[in-house]
């Protein structure tokens, strides 16, 4: 359905911040002071050229990967450390959509109340220039070092309160002034599924912030896979994909140097996978790109050939995902575990893979990859003494 009047073009601009890790939530208001900023200087470099309509945040630009760097105990953090949304954070950020008239669009870990209790999940957000919170999404696939809960991880609970279909799992923004905004973080874009699944359900701009090495520094010049990965999203799909990346990060509040865990590597990417903003720092800086959904709308509607998802032959893949891989429902009577204990998870998907014939065991089987603890005395692993690293005696 065609809508009233045309979508003016406008700029998208992705901010990467240096960041602290939180020992607590208010911690988190030395990130929101520092975004502030960053956004006040895009602002006052970009606006010149269009209308800034969406400043987009790095994952981890408001908390940093405190519970990731310190296998921080799931409920811990779910209660210490992270925030409600909408709520103060999401305020903060609000009061500067509404004085530069833009889309905010951000992550941070939070709580879902509605969901459960004890539990927290990495959550994509987006506010209006009204500074109200219009979106709000999970992630859904977590890499073994993050321990964020998901909502396959608490299925029957999630599909109870939200349902089963498409909207559920990869809701859709659709706006009259921006066109139609899909989120997602990190890790759910290594997974074709989940572009094209907010792209079925009408995504034309898509969210998708941060990568960490090596997967931004495995080719030649920059943005390793990452931003391969970005560029087949887009074209596949027919979106513009919208990717900052963090900027250096103290693991802790008290830590004395930070570590480029990103490589930087910003990027912007057009509907047919052409880069249109690319910055190979990750300091403090930011992309910024034209979007034209009136454009990206007659190249969906008007061409016969590279316009692919008119083309899918969606019965054909029907019966390909009948038997699960991962588990579900495994987080509703436990909280998500730590890294040692998710690592043994990977090791059984791999182990079904294999027995189902999708994995070919290799000829001399050899140990691969685990968690090593980052201390020698278990005691110093324990969250109430890594916390002594910043804490005031």
């Amino acid at each position: 359905m065609a809508q009233d009047s045309p979508i003016a073009p406008y700029l998208a601009v992705g901010i990467s911040s240096t960041v602290y890790g939180i020992g607590s939530r208010e911690d988190i208001k030395i990130n929101l002071e520092h975004v502030e900023e960053c956004i006040h200087a895009a602002e006052a470099m970009a606006n010149i050229n269009l209308p800034i309509k969406i400043i987009a945040l790095a994952e981890g630009a408001l908390t940093g990967f405190t519970d990731e760097v310190f296998d921080v105990p799931h409920v811990t953090a779910a209660n210490d450390l992270f925030i409600d949304i909408p709520g103060e954070e999401t305020d903060y950020l609000g009061r500067l959509a509404e004085h530069y008239d833009t889309y905010i669009i951000g992550q941070s870990k939070a709580r879902w109340p509605e969901v459960m209790d004890d539990r927290y999940f990495n959550t994509t957000f987006i506010i209006d220039p009204n500074g109200d919170v219009v979106h709000k999404a999970p992630k859904n696939h977590v890499w073994s070092r993050e321990h964020s809960c998901t909502p396959h991880d608490v299925y029957d609970v999630w599909v109870d309160e939200f349902g089963d279909d498409i909207d559920a799992f990869y809701p859709v923004l659709k706006t009259d002034d921006i066109g139609n905004i899909g989120t997602m973080v990190c890790s759910d874009g290594e997974y074709p599924e989940a572009v094209r699944a907010l792209a079925l359900n009408g995504a034309e701009v898509i969210y998708r912030p941060s990568e960490a090495v090596p997967m931004t520094a495995n080719t030649y010049p920059g943005g390793g896979g990452w931003m391969i990965q970005n560029q087949g999203h887009a074209q596949f799909n027919s979106v513009y994909m919208l990717s900052p990346n963090v900027g250096p990060v103290y693991p802790h509040p008290k830590a004395r140097h930070p570590i480029d865990v990103s490589a930087g590597s910003s990027h912007i990417v057009d509907y047919q996978g052409r880069i249109d903003s690319y910055n190979a720092s990750a300091r403090d800086t930011f992309v910024g790109s034209i979007i034209n959904i009136e454009e990206l709308r007659h190249f969906r509607t008007m061409n016969l050939n590279s316009n692919w998802t008119k083309d899918l032959r969606t019965e054909l893949f029907q019966t390909m995902y009948d038997e699960p891989i991962h588990p579900k429902n495994l987080f509703i009577d436990q909280p998500p575990h730590g890294h040692a204990e998710e690592d043994e998870v990977r090791r059984e998907n791999i182990q079904r893979l294999i027995d189902r014939g999708t994995y070919t065991e290799p000829f001399h089987d050899f140990e691969g990859a685990k968690f090593y603890p980052g201390a020698l005395d278990p005691e110093q692993e324990k969250w109430e003494n890594v916390k002594t690293l910043w804490e005031e005696e």
